[in-house]
Protein backbone atom coordinates (compact mmCIF):
# COMPACT_ATOMS: atom_id res chain seq x y z
CA UNK A 1 0.00 0.00 0.00
CA UNK A 2 1.23 3.51 -0.79
CA UNK A 3 2.12 6.00 1.91
CA UNK A 4 -0.47 6.15 4.66
CA UNK A 5 -0.70 9.42 6.52
CA UNK A 6 -2.05 9.56 10.05
CA UNK A 7 -1.48 12.80 11.86
CA UNK A 8 -3.20 15.87 13.29
CA UNK A 9 -3.58 18.30 10.38
CA UNK A 10 -3.02 21.38 12.52
CA UNK A 11 0.25 19.92 13.83
CA UNK A 12 1.63 19.28 10.34
CA UNK A 13 2.39 22.94 9.61
CA UNK A 14 3.84 25.46 12.04
CA UNK A 15 3.54 29.21 12.42
CA UNK A 16 6.43 31.45 11.35
CA UNK A 17 6.72 35.11 12.32
CA UNK A 18 5.53 37.48 9.58
CA UNK A 19 5.00 34.61 7.12
CA UNK A 20 2.58 32.38 5.29
CA UNK A 21 3.70 28.73 5.30
CA UNK A 22 2.30 25.99 3.06
CA UNK A 23 2.69 22.23 2.95
CA UNK A 24 1.28 20.13 0.14
CA UNK A 25 -0.37 16.92 1.35
CA UNK A 26 -1.75 15.65 -1.98
CA UNK A 27 -0.86 16.86 -5.48
CA UNK A 28 -2.61 14.96 -8.27
CA UNK A 29 -3.97 15.80 -11.72
CA UNK A 30 -7.46 15.66 -10.22
CA UNK A 31 -6.80 17.98 -7.29
CA UNK A 32 -4.68 19.19 -4.42
CA UNK A 33 -4.84 19.30 -0.64
CA UNK A 34 -2.61 21.91 0.97
CA UNK A 35 -2.11 23.05 4.56
CA UNK A 36 -1.39 26.71 5.27
CA UNK A 37 -0.44 28.70 8.35
CA UNK A 38 -0.70 32.49 8.44
CA UNK A 39 0.88 34.69 11.07
CA UNK A 40 -1.43 37.42 12.36
CA UNK A 41 -1.94 40.07 9.69
CA UNK A 42 -0.43 37.97 6.89
CA UNK A 43 -2.51 37.57 3.76
CA UNK A 44 -2.89 36.29 0.24
CA UNK A 45 -3.88 39.10 -2.11
CA UNK A 46 -6.94 38.92 -4.30
CA UNK A 47 -6.71 36.31 -7.05
CA UNK A 48 -8.85 33.77 -8.90
CA UNK A 49 -8.58 30.03 -9.45
CA UNK A 50 -10.07 28.01 -12.30
CA UNK A 51 -11.62 25.48 -9.89
CA UNK A 52 -13.80 25.55 -6.78
CA UNK A 53 -11.76 25.54 -3.59
CA UNK A 54 -12.85 24.46 -0.11
CA UNK A 55 -11.21 26.14 2.89
CA UNK A 56 -11.47 24.58 6.35
CA UNK A 57 -10.10 26.67 9.23
CA UNK A 58 -8.17 24.38 11.58
CA UNK A 59 -6.98 26.98 14.10
CA UNK A 60 -7.44 30.69 14.76
CA UNK A 61 -9.50 33.22 12.82
CA UNK A 62 -9.43 34.51 9.26
CA UNK A 63 -11.15 36.98 7.02
CA UNK A 64 -11.89 35.53 3.60
CA UNK A 65 -13.23 37.86 0.95
CA UNK A 66 -15.09 36.31 -1.99
CA UNK A 67 -16.28 38.58 -4.81
CA UNK A 68 -15.89 41.61 -2.53
CA UNK A 69 -17.92 40.13 0.35
CA UNK A 70 -16.03 39.53 3.63
CA UNK A 71 -16.54 36.37 5.69
CA UNK A 72 -15.16 35.90 9.22
CA UNK A 73 -14.22 32.25 9.81
CA UNK A 74 -13.13 30.53 13.02
CA UNK A 75 -11.77 27.11 13.86
CA UNK A 76 -13.98 24.34 12.49
CA UNK A 77 -15.76 26.50 9.90
CA UNK A 78 -15.60 26.07 6.13
CA UNK A 79 -16.24 28.13 3.02
CA UNK A 80 -16.32 27.31 -0.68
CA UNK A 81 -14.56 29.80 -2.93
CA UNK A 82 -16.22 29.36 -6.36
CA UNK A 83 -14.15 28.95 -9.51
CA UNK A 84 -13.21 32.15 -11.33
CA UNK A 85 -14.48 34.41 -8.52
CA UNK A 86 -11.92 36.78 -6.96
CA UNK A 87 -10.96 35.92 -3.40
CA UNK A 88 -8.41 36.96 -0.77
CA UNK A 89 -7.44 35.72 2.71
CA UNK A 90 -6.09 37.47 5.79
CA UNK A 91 -5.19 36.32 9.29
CA UNK A 92 -7.24 38.20 11.86
CA UNK A 93 -5.09 36.30 14.31
CA UNK A 94 -2.74 33.44 13.56
CA UNK A 95 -4.66 30.80 11.66
CA UNK A 96 -4.22 27.48 9.92
CA UNK A 97 -6.33 26.18 7.07
CA UNK A 98 -6.73 23.17 4.85
CA UNK A 99 -7.30 24.05 1.18
CA UNK A 100 -8.87 21.37 -1.02
CA UNK A 101 -9.12 22.03 -4.74
CA UNK A 102 -10.75 19.49 -7.06
CA UNK A 103 -9.85 19.88 -10.72
CA UNK A 104 -12.30 17.46 -12.29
Amino acid sequence: MKDILKNSLADMVGYQKDAVVSKTIIDKKTGTVTLFSFDQGQSLSEHTAPFDALVQVLDGEAEIIVSGKPFHLKQGEIIVMPANKPHALKGIQQFKMLLTMIRS
